[in-house]
């Protein structure tokens, strides 16, 4: 699990590079900062669910499609 954290939290530490970097331009470091959220709250989210194969829904025997 700590392997998969790398990439949030690089996309952090470069917004902070950036931030010091840039003489203190906010608004890239700002964007940088809600990537590296974003790709946060996606492996926190999404990355459990990678062994799960097959239909997310039950699947009914007996339905069958409408035939016109």
């Amino acid at each position: 699990m700590r392997r998969v954290l790398i990439l949030p939290i690089g996309i952090v530490a470069v917004a902070i590079a950036y931030y010091q970097l840039s003489g203190h331009e906010p608004s890239g470091s700002v964007l940088l900062l809600i990537w590296g959220g974003a790709m946060g709250v996606m492996v926190w989210i999404l990355l459990p669910t990678i062994d799960n194969v097959g239909p997310t829904a039950p699947v009914d025997p007996d339905f069958e499609p409408k035939q016109d």
